[in-house]
Formats: structure tokens, C-alpha cells, sequence
């Protein structure tokens, strides 16, 4: 039977690479039940250098969507992996939190994070509608525009 996550992300023309190694002394992701909590996933290339910017002052909120989507790409990566490869077990996405690399004037952080939020609706469906928060970080972790944790409900 064919897994419609991964035909969705085949027919989008996405192939989810291995979740990126975490970059300091922490795991990936935690199962605690049913629920599996994604350590922040910072924005990357297709090539794996980091995306940066600061938004409102380099970088504009669409550039910055995509760095979110990027963002979301990885953490359905950490799903992945998480759950052995079986995108099947993945039930719903609960919550994004999303922190935007932004100057002080900066106030389109939910335009930003709509990169990723769009991305878990094309792929997922209503399974992809999560609760979410959107805030400006004045630096992030090797000047990457955004950076996005996330918990996943599993089976």
C-alpha cells in the first residue's frame, strides 16, 4: 500500500533528507506516549548551509517564508526518523513555535511562519492544522533567518 505523506511529497517534488544532526548537547526529539516533541530545526539550503538573514533588515518576509518552509521540511525529517521511517504513524501536527531572526520594527513574523504552516497543510491535510506561535528573536544560532520546534501527535 502506498503511503500517501510520502506520494504527496513525491508528487511536490520533495525528498526528505536525513533530520539534521543535532548542533550542540541535545537530542532530536523526545517521545513522552503519544506525543513527540521536536527540538528546533533551523533554516537550511537544499545543500545544508544555513539559511541567514535578518528579517526587516536583509531579508524580506517572503524569502523568509521560505526559510520556514525549510524549517518544516526538516522537522517532518525528525518525524521521519523518529518513527522509524513509517510517515504512516504520524496522526497530527499539534503545535509550531517559531522564532524569526527580526529587527525591533519587524512585525510580520506570522507572514514568516506561514511558510511553514502552509507546507504541513499542502502535505498533510487537516492532519497539518497545528496551534502555533510566531516571535522575533534579535539573533538565532549561526545567524539563520528562522528556527522551528514542533510537536507531533504519533501512533
Amino acid at each position: 500500500m502506498t503511503n500517501p505523506i510520502e506520494s504527496r511529497l513525491a508528487d511536490m517534488g520533495i525528498t526528505l533528507a536525513a533530520g539534521p544532526a543535532p548542533a550542540a548537547n541535545y537530542v532530536p526529539f523526545v517521545q513522552v506516549g503519544d506525543m513527540l516533541y521536536v527540538s528546533g530545526q533551523i533554516s537550511q539550503n537544499a545543500d545544508g548551509s544555513f539559511l541567514t538573514g535578518k528579517l526587516g533588515e536583509n531579508m524580506e518576509a517572503e524569502a523568509g517564508a521560505k526559510a520556514a518552509q525549510s524549517c518544516a521540511k526538516s522537522l517532518l525529517s525528525q518525524v521521519k526518523t523518529a518513527l522509524d521511517g513509517d510517515l504512516t504513524r504520524l496522526v497530527k501536527v499539534v503545535k509550531l513555535t517559531g522564532f524569526v531572526n527580526s529587527t525591533a520594527d519587524f512585525g510580520d513574523q506570522p507572514k514568516v511562519i506561514n511558510g511553514a504552516s502552509d507546507f504541513f497543510v499542502e502535505v498533510l491535510g487537516d492532519m497539518g492544522r497545528h496551534s502555533r506561535s510566531a516571535v522575533s528573536a534579535a539573533s538565532l544560532p549561526f545567524g539563520v533567518a528562522v528556527e522551528i520546534e514542533g510537536i507531533f501527535q504519533v501512533k
